[in-house]
Protein backbone atom coordinates (compact mmCIF):
# COMPACT_ATOMS: atom_id res chain seq x y z
CA UNK A 1 0.00 0.00 0.00
CA UNK A 2 1.09 3.80 -0.94
CA UNK A 3 -0.34 6.50 1.30
CA UNK A 4 -1.56 9.62 -0.20
CA UNK A 5 -2.46 12.92 1.04
CA UNK A 6 -4.44 15.54 -0.42
CA UNK A 7 -3.17 18.76 0.74
CA UNK A 8 -4.78 22.70 0.11
CA UNK A 9 -1.65 24.93 -0.50
CA UNK A 10 -1.91 28.92 0.56
CA UNK A 11 -5.23 28.58 1.98
CA UNK A 12 -6.34 28.42 5.63
CA UNK A 13 -9.15 26.37 4.95
CA UNK A 14 -10.08 23.79 2.76
CA UNK A 15 -11.56 24.51 -0.64
CA UNK A 16 -9.64 27.95 -1.49
CA UNK A 17 -5.90 27.68 -2.61
CA UNK A 18 -4.05 25.20 -4.83
CA UNK A 19 -5.02 21.21 -4.02
CA UNK A 20 -2.06 19.02 -4.35
CA UNK A 21 -1.45 15.35 -3.74
CA UNK A 22 1.42 14.05 -1.61
CA UNK A 23 2.78 10.55 -1.95
CA UNK A 24 5.84 9.46 0.10
CA UNK A 25 7.83 6.75 -1.33
CA UNK A 26 11.19 4.25 0.40
CA UNK A 27 12.81 4.38 -3.03
CA UNK A 28 10.89 5.89 -6.65
CA UNK A 29 8.41 3.95 -8.77
CA UNK A 30 9.17 3.67 -12.62
CA UNK A 31 8.27 6.76 -14.09
CA UNK A 32 5.10 5.46 -15.82
CA UNK A 33 3.68 4.36 -12.73
CA UNK A 34 4.07 8.13 -10.84
CA UNK A 35 2.64 9.33 -14.70
CA UNK A 36 -0.15 7.10 -14.41
CA UNK A 37 -1.07 8.31 -10.16
CA UNK A 38 -0.58 11.63 -11.40
CA UNK A 39 -3.16 11.01 -14.24
CA UNK A 40 -5.39 9.36 -11.85
CA UNK A 41 -5.47 12.12 -9.29
CA UNK A 42 -6.42 14.51 -11.97
CA UNK A 43 -4.96 16.78 -9.48
CA UNK A 44 -2.86 20.29 -11.16
CA UNK A 45 0.26 18.55 -9.92
CA UNK A 46 1.33 15.15 -7.61
CA UNK A 47 4.51 15.43 -5.78
CA UNK A 48 6.97 12.31 -5.05
CA UNK A 49 9.61 12.37 -2.62
CA UNK A 50 11.93 10.09 -1.44
CA UNK A 51 14.21 10.79 1.64
CA UNK A 52 18.40 10.68 0.70
CA UNK A 53 20.92 11.75 3.05
CA UNK A 54 19.16 13.28 5.35
CA UNK A 55 17.04 15.19 2.90
CA UNK A 56 14.96 14.22 0.39
CA UNK A 57 14.31 14.47 -3.30
CA UNK A 58 11.03 15.69 -4.75
CA UNK A 59 9.77 14.89 -8.05
CA UNK A 60 6.20 17.08 -9.63
CA UNK A 61 4.01 15.83 -12.32
CA UNK A 62 1.02 17.42 -13.78
CA UNK A 63 -1.89 15.01 -15.47
CA UNK A 64 0.32 14.86 -18.34
CA UNK A 65 4.37 15.36 -17.66
CA UNK A 66 6.75 16.09 -15.12
CA UNK A 67 7.78 19.53 -14.42
CA UNK A 68 10.78 21.07 -12.87
CA UNK A 69 9.52 23.09 -10.03
CA UNK A 70 6.13 23.08 -8.64
CA UNK A 71 5.68 25.22 -5.26
CA UNK A 72 2.14 24.60 -4.01
CA UNK A 73 2.98 21.32 -4.34
CA UNK A 74 6.32 21.55 -2.44
CA UNK A 75 4.77 23.57 0.65
CA UNK A 76 2.28 20.78 0.61
CA UNK A 77 4.81 17.58 0.83
CA UNK A 78 6.67 19.99 3.57
CA UNK A 79 3.03 20.27 5.21
CA UNK A 80 3.23 15.86 5.10
CA UNK A 81 6.60 15.72 6.73
CA UNK A 82 5.77 18.21 9.50
CA UNK A 83 2.32 17.55 10.82
CA UNK A 84 1.97 14.28 9.56
CA UNK A 85 4.89 11.83 9.18
CA UNK A 86 6.40 13.57 12.35
CA UNK A 87 9.56 15.70 10.69
CA UNK A 88 11.20 17.15 14.24
CA UNK A 89 13.38 19.92 12.46
CA UNK A 90 12.13 23.77 11.36
CA UNK A 91 14.06 23.21 7.86
CA UNK A 92 13.52 20.49 4.95
CA UNK A 93 16.03 20.31 1.85
CA UNK A 94 15.12 19.22 -1.22
CA UNK A 95 16.99 18.62 -3.79
CA UNK A 96 15.26 18.68 -7.00
CA UNK A 97 15.07 18.97 -11.36
CA UNK A 98 15.66 22.73 -10.58
CA UNK A 99 18.31 22.13 -7.77
CA UNK A 100 18.44 22.60 -3.96
CA UNK A 101 15.09 23.84 -2.26
CA UNK A 102 14.36 24.36 1.45
CA UNK A 103 11.36 25.10 3.30
CA UNK A 104 10.93 26.65 6.72
CA UNK A 105 8.37 26.26 9.29
CA UNK A 106 7.29 29.10 11.18
CA UNK A 107 4.41 29.63 13.37
CA UNK A 108 1.70 28.22 11.48
CA UNK A 109 3.12 29.13 8.11
CA UNK A 110 5.81 27.63 5.72
CA UNK A 111 8.54 29.37 3.96
CA UNK A 112 9.40 28.25 0.68
CA UNK A 113 13.11 29.18 -0.05
CA UNK A 114 13.61 28.55 -3.71
CA UNK A 115 16.27 30.32 -6.47
CA UNK A 116 15.25 33.24 -8.09
CA UNK A 117 14.21 33.50 -11.74
CA UNK A 118 14.19 36.93 -13.06
CA UNK A 119 12.40 37.39 -16.33
CA UNK A 120 14.00 39.53 -19.57
CA UNK A 121 11.92 41.12 -22.02
CA UNK A 122 11.03 38.95 -24.77
CA UNK A 123 9.45 38.94 -28.35
CA UNK A 124 6.06 38.13 -28.05
CA UNK A 125 5.24 34.84 -29.33
CA UNK A 126 2.67 33.82 -32.01
CA UNK A 127 -0.59 33.03 -30.19
CA UNK A 128 -0.39 34.83 -26.77
CA UNK A 129 -2.02 37.73 -27.17
CA UNK A 130 -4.97 36.24 -29.54
CA UNK A 131 -4.89 33.41 -26.57
CA UNK A 132 -5.23 36.12 -24.19
CA UNK A 133 -7.43 38.56 -25.82
CA UNK A 134 -5.75 41.53 -24.84
CA UNK A 135 -3.30 43.83 -25.20
CA UNK A 136 -0.28 43.67 -22.93
CA UNK A 137 1.45 45.97 -21.21
CA UNK A 138 5.07 44.41 -21.40
CA UNK A 139 5.76 40.54 -21.94
CA UNK A 140 8.45 38.76 -20.27
CA UNK A 141 10.36 35.38 -20.12
CA UNK A 142 11.73 32.94 -18.19
CA UNK A 143 10.70 29.58 -17.49
CA UNK A 144 7.36 30.81 -18.05
CA UNK A 145 6.26 33.92 -20.24
CA UNK A 146 5.39 36.98 -17.75
CA UNK A 147 2.73 39.53 -19.22
CA UNK A 148 1.75 42.68 -17.54
CA UNK A 149 -1.60 43.84 -17.86
CA UNK A 150 -2.63 47.89 -17.29
CA UNK A 151 -5.04 47.07 -14.76
CA UNK A 152 -6.02 44.74 -11.62
CA UNK A 153 -9.22 44.76 -13.55
CA UNK A 154 -8.03 42.96 -16.84
CA UNK A 155 -6.50 40.16 -15.04
CA UNK A 156 -9.21 39.45 -12.92
CA UNK A 157 -11.52 39.74 -16.62
CA UNK A 158 -9.69 37.33 -18.80
CA UNK A 159 -11.01 35.05 -20.39
CA UNK A 160 -8.74 33.00 -22.40
CA UNK A 161 -9.09 30.70 -25.46
CA UNK A 162 -6.86 28.04 -23.76
CA UNK A 163 -6.47 26.26 -27.20
CA UNK A 164 -4.19 29.20 -28.14
CA UNK A 165 -2.23 29.44 -25.42
CA UNK A 166 -1.25 25.92 -25.76
CA UNK A 167 0.90 26.50 -28.90
CA UNK A 168 3.05 28.76 -27.05
CA UNK A 169 6.65 27.62 -26.41
CA UNK A 170 7.49 27.55 -22.65
CA UNK A 171 5.42 26.05 -19.36
CA UNK A 172 2.82 28.47 -19.29
CA UNK A 173 1.61 31.76 -18.97
CA UNK A 174 1.45 34.47 -15.73
CA UNK A 175 -0.67 37.29 -16.04
CA UNK A 176 0.07 40.28 -13.41
CA UNK A 177 -1.06 43.64 -12.68
CA UNK A 178 -0.61 46.24 -10.33
CA UNK A 179 -3.13 45.91 -7.27
CA UNK A 180 -4.85 48.38 -4.82
CA UNK A 181 -5.66 46.09 -1.88
CA UNK A 182 -2.19 43.68 -2.39
CA UNK A 183 1.32 45.19 -4.48
CA UNK A 184 -0.11 42.47 -7.47
CA UNK A 185 -2.59 40.11 -9.02
CA UNK A 186 -1.67 37.00 -10.59
CA UNK A 187 -3.45 34.24 -13.04
CA UNK A 188 -1.21 31.50 -14.43
CA UNK A 189 -2.33 29.40 -17.19
CA UNK A 190 -0.88 25.87 -18.46
CA UNK A 191 -2.92 23.99 -20.93
CA UNK A 192 -0.16 22.68 -22.67
CA UNK A 193 0.50 20.63 -19.10
CA UNK A 194 -3.16 19.74 -18.41
CA UNK A 195 -3.91 22.93 -16.38
CA UNK A 196 -6.13 25.33 -17.87
CA UNK A 197 -5.42 27.60 -15.18
CA UNK A 198 -3.39 27.32 -11.79
CA UNK A 199 -5.71 28.23 -8.71
CA UNK A 200 -2.02 29.48 -7.28
CA UNK A 201 1.04 29.22 -8.24
CA UNK A 202 4.25 28.84 -5.81
CA UNK A 203 6.72 28.31 -8.91
CA UNK A 204 5.52 31.45 -10.79
CA UNK A 205 6.85 33.76 -7.73
CA UNK A 206 10.20 32.93 -8.24
CA UNK A 207 9.95 35.07 -11.57
CA UNK A 208 6.71 37.90 -10.43
CA UNK A 209 9.21 38.62 -7.11
CA UNK A 210 12.00 39.78 -9.10
CA UNK A 211 10.18 41.72 -11.54
CA UNK A 212 7.50 43.55 -8.95
CA UNK A 213 10.54 44.41 -6.95
CA UNK A 214 12.46 45.93 -9.12
CA UNK A 215 9.05 48.48 -10.44
CA UNK A 216 7.71 48.45 -6.86
CA UNK A 217 11.15 48.98 -5.45
CA UNK A 218 10.45 46.83 -2.71
CA UNK A 219 11.81 43.66 -1.13
CA UNK A 220 8.46 41.99 0.33
CA UNK A 221 5.55 41.96 -0.97
CA UNK A 222 2.07 40.60 -0.81
CA UNK A 223 -0.02 39.13 -3.74
CA UNK A 224 -3.49 37.69 -4.55
CA UNK A 225 -3.79 34.94 -7.16
CA UNK A 226 -7.20 35.65 -8.46
CA UNK A 227 -8.39 32.40 -9.81
CA UNK A 228 -11.59 31.25 -9.05
CA UNK A 229 -10.04 29.34 -5.95
CA UNK A 230 -8.29 32.47 -5.04
CA UNK A 231 -5.30 32.82 -2.73
CA UNK A 232 -2.61 35.13 -1.24
CA UNK A 233 0.53 34.47 -0.83
CA UNK A 234 4.02 36.61 0.66
CA UNK A 235 7.13 36.67 -1.20
CA UNK A 236 10.63 38.26 -0.50
CA UNK A 237 13.66 38.88 -2.37
CA UNK A 238 16.71 37.42 -0.26
CA UNK A 239 20.16 37.84 -2.46
CA UNK A 240 19.27 35.51 -5.44
CA UNK A 241 16.76 33.45 -3.42
CA UNK A 242 13.19 34.12 -3.20
CA UNK A 243 11.41 33.54 -0.05
CA UNK A 244 7.70 32.68 -1.02
CA UNK A 245 5.65 32.34 2.67
CA UNK A 246 1.94 30.48 2.73
CA UNK A 247 -0.12 28.17 4.86
CA UNK A 248 -1.50 24.93 4.17
CA UNK A 249 -4.58 21.97 5.47
CA UNK A 250 -4.98 18.58 4.51
CA UNK A 251 -8.52 17.89 2.79
CA UNK A 252 -7.81 13.75 2.39
CA UNK A 253 -5.74 11.21 3.09
CA UNK A 254 -5.85 7.53 1.79
CA UNK A 255 -4.33 4.29 0.28
CA UNK A 256 -3.44 3.56 -2.67
CA UNK A 257 -3.57 -0.31 -3.89
CA UNK A 258 0.26 -0.32 -4.91
CA UNK A 259 3.00 -1.78 -3.30
CA UNK A 260 6.36 0.41 -3.19
CA UNK A 261 7.03 -1.30 -6.93
CA UNK A 262 4.19 -0.02 -8.76
CA UNK A 263 2.68 -3.51 -8.84
CA UNK A 264 -1.28 -4.42 -7.93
Amino acid sequence: MLKAYFIDSFASKQFEGNPAAVIPLRKWLPDHVMQSLASENNLSETAFFVEKNGGYWIRWFTPVDEVKLCGHATLAAAYVLFYELGYLQDIIQFESLSGRLYVRRRNNEMILDFPSQPPSKCETPVGLIDGLGVKPVEVLSNEDYLVVLESESDVENLRPAFEKLESVPLRGVIVSARSKSFDFVVRFFAPKLGVDEDPVTGSAYTQLAPYWSGVLKKERMKARQVSARGGNVTCEILGNRVLISGTAVKYMEGNISLDENGAC
